[in-house]
């Protein structure tokens, strides 16, 4: 008898251990979107982003240019999310936006500032935070959140054959997101492209004259490498 039991023991333990990887490779087969919800700038404002982003393709061709596929933005959230629920997301971040009006919000740009990624420096326009955004970012963790993973692969995110390829720093940027770009750390900012360092040194040298402007409307994106917004899956004006 104690053999015998001995002899189930081992089997539950051998089944248990099956199943649990089954779940584990079942989970890990989920598709994973690379979501960006992300204010997009009035139209001033785009033009100004759109300006100074060319001036950077001149000096570092390499570079992206602010087109159709590469939409200047203000993220508010980035995040690993179970593709299945997306549908759900939206429906999350709809009922937000029926209590704020972010058209209305008053925006000041007032700096450029670089950091350094994969060995290439991406310049932004920083942008003065406020308690509006502030709230609006906590809101949209907290729908988010049931619908969110840990982290995630290239496979996240918005790739072409022209374009093939997510960088590590990317693919980490968005699994440390939180808390590492929300609350006290939140730097609003609209990325305009890619420098050398002669040309980033020529420009923060320049007096930045405040830029006001409105957001004109919230959008979900699936990111792109460097934290571009490159397919868009959902707006509202």
């Amino acid at each position: 008898m104690l053999r015998y039991m001995k002899v189930l023991a081992v089997l539950d333990i051998c089944l248990g251990s099956l199943f649990g990887r089954a779940a584990t490779a079942g989970e890990e087969q989920s598709p994973i979107t690379a979501i960006n919800i992300a204010l997009e700038p009035d139209a001033a404002m785009t033009q100004h982003a759109e300006a100074v982003n060319a001036r950077l393709l001149d000096d570092y061709p390499k570079g992206f240019a602010l087109d159709a596929s590469h939409r200047p933005h203000i993220t508010i959230l980035q995040r690993y999310v179970r593709t299945a629920d997306l549908e759900k997301i939206y429906a999350a971040v709809r009922e937000i936006l029926t209590t704020k009006k972010v058209d209305d919000w008053k925006l000041k740009a007032f700096k450029y500032h670089y950091s350094s990624w994969e060995n290439l420096r991406l310049v932004s326009i920083v942008l003065e935070p406020t308690d509006d955004l502030l709230k609006l970012q906590q809101k949209l963790i907290d729908v988010v959140a049931p619908f969110a993973v840990k982290t995630g692969t290239a496979t996240a995110f918005f790739t072409t054959p022209e374009e093939p390829d997510i960088n590590q720093s990317t693919i980490d940027y968005v699994a440390t997101f939180i808390p590492k770009q929300t609350g006290k750390n939140f730097n609003p900012h609209i990325t305009i492209g890619l420098a050398s360092t002669d040309r980033l040194k020529e420009m923060l040298a320049e007096p930045f004259h405040v830029i006001a402007f409105s957001p004109e409307r919230l959008s979900v994106y699936q990111l792109g490498n460097f934290g571009t917004a490159r397919n868009k899956l959902k707006e509202w004006n």
